[in-house]
């Protein structure tokens, strides 16, 4: 007979533990520790032809705003899955990965984000149930104030800079003093 999570004596505090460096959630019977890590972002800078597929939010946050097809990596995916299934939940787009476009870091939100340069199978696209529109837009067209998150502008920038490589090293956070992400779109 399982207990109800009401009667479960198992209780957490944060402490730090022995040997450690910063708080951890430690149980108070056994001394099992909870480890806490960051959340992986998967998702895709995905084009047709001289077109970016992008998605006008539904969800929080930032409903109304456009971004890449991106999402939380699934336990037992691998990136590039998760990256795919993404693209189809958000905008029913079927991808071809080309390869990793970028590594960013959001330690404030506690986010890992792998951004994957693609290709559109096919441009045809439709809102998946997160969206309340897709589009494809050409980099001059792409409605810069109305972007979602930094990451998108960092993404953005990096596929122009990186469109005519057939191989480079994945891209990171921009320098705190680099220019604006919008700057060359």
């Amino acid at each position: 007979m399982s207990k109800s999570p009401s009667n479960d004596p198992t209780r957490f505090s944060r402490r730090i533990p022995t040997d450690d460096d910063r708080e951890r959630l430690i149980c108070d019977n056994c001394g099992y520790v909870a480890y806490e890590n960051p959340k992986i972002v998967v998702g895709s800078v995905a084009t047709w032809e001289d077109r970016i597929l992008l998605c006008r939010r539904a969800i929080p946050p930032r409903v109304g705003y456009w971004t890449l097809p991106a999402g939380y990596l699934e336990l037992g995916e691998t990136p590039v899955a998760g990256a795919l299934r993404e693209a189809w939940e958000e905008a029913r787009a079927q991808l071809d990965i080309d390869q990793l476009l970028g590594i960013y870091s959001i330690p404030r939100i506690s986010q890992v984000q792998l951004i994957y340069r693609a290709r559109l199978q096919t441009p045809d696209v439709a809102p998946g149930p997160e969206s309340q529109e897709v589009g494809l837009f050409r980099l001059d067209d792409i409605p810069k104030g109305e972007i979602a998150f930094p990451s998108v502008h960092w993404a953005l920038a990096h596929f122009q800079a990186s469109r005519e490589l057939t191989a480079f090293p994945p891209f990171t956070n921009p320098d705190d003093n680099a220019p604006s992400p919008d700057e060359g779109l």
